[in-house]
């Protein structure tokens, strides 16, 4: 690890136990800079949905790697890793201090684990292989994958289109299976991540809060901002930006696969689905300190672990 400048830190956590509060009150009170780690905050016209910090919000605390890329583009985690490494540069040039904060897990694996060097994404042959999807199916794409690089295949359902897509595309640019490159992964920075995960013990109380935000959601205009969306005419449920959770079920919705109810329970229950991976993840991480959210002196625990750890305390 790089030696002789300050641990990098890192607020996580399922969705919905209170990150982006924790780290305005932080940000309020030291000289820090927000690094998002989330996978819908990316993008353009996606704010409720994805919980987005108001405008309002990041005009007064800088906030970085949100509004980047447009729905209808495929943001990876490599792309993830770059643009995260450029926006803690630029931060930490200025005298200031990151702070990254979200439950996106594979981009937060990448930025600390490492990453395949993988070949740069093609448009033109992303096109074609979407072309040959539409005509063949996804199911027969993963079949075509299977026959280049069978341990991918193995672990991708065979409805995964963006996997699949991207799988292909690396071999097909570079002649190598997309397994074989990811075990040559390379430590993205060279620093020392301080990780810092809100965990709850009450899972009943997380599921309470989840549907209450989803309601919340709903109530301050989801519906028509997923309606927008699918209004530009540009955008498929392929489209891993519409994947997003909330966003696809009501995308279902739209399209007259089920009523508005069945819709919101479904992504109700999607969302607790992402939470509970999310903590299983987390669990199976090591060197992170954990805090129960619900618990009235986390706050206290969360601001020593992050904050002393980079000697702002």
């Amino acid at each position: 690890m790089s030696r002789g400048r300050r641990p990098i830190a890192v607020l996580t956590g399922p969705t919905g136990t209170g990150k982006t509060d924790i780290a305005l009150a932080l940000a309020r009170e030291f000289p820090l800079e927000i690094v998002s780690v989330d996978s819908a905050q990316v993008y353009r016209g996606m704010d409720i949905g994805s919980a987005k910090p108001s405008a309002e919000i990041r005009a007064q605390v800088p906030h970085h790697l949100i509004d980047l890329a447009d729905p209808d583009a495929s943001y990876s985690a490599g792309q993830f890793v770059r643009d995260a490494a450029r926006a803690i540069e630029d931060i930490e040039a200025r005298g200031r201090v990151p702070l990254l904060v979200g439950g996106t897990m594979l981009y937060l694996r990448a930025l600390i684990g490492g990453i395949a060097a993988l070949p740069e994404a093609s448009a033109a042959l992303r096109a074609q292989i979407d072309t040959q999807a539409e005509e063949a199916g996804w199911p027969a794409m993963h079949a075509r994958l299977a026959a280049v690089d069978p341990p991918a295949a193995a672990r991708i359902h065979p409805n995964d289109a963006q996997r699949i897509q991207r799988a292909l595309e690396v071999h097909a640019v570079g002649g190598q299976p997309i397994s074989e490159l990811q075990k040559m992964t390379r430590p993205a920075l060279d620093r020392e991540f301080v990780v810092t995960a809100l965990l709850p013990r009450d899972r009943v109380r997380l599921h309470a809060i989840l549907e209450q935000r989803f309601a919340q959601m709903m109530a301050a205009g989801l519906l028509d901002e997923v309606r927008a969306l699918r209004d530009r005419g540009d955008l498929t449920d392929d489209h891993p930006s519409i994947r997003a959770v909330g966003y696809r079920q009501l995308w279902a919705h739209l399209a007259g696969s089920y009523s508005l109810d069945t819709a919101v329970a479904r992504a109700v229950a999607a969302t607790r689905q992402l939470a509970k991976r999310q903590m299983t993840w987390l669990r199976s991480m090591a060197n992170i300190r954990t805090f129960d959210p619900y618990d009235a002196q986390s706050f206290v625990g969360v601001r020593e672990s992050l904050m002393g750890a980079v000697s702002l305390l």
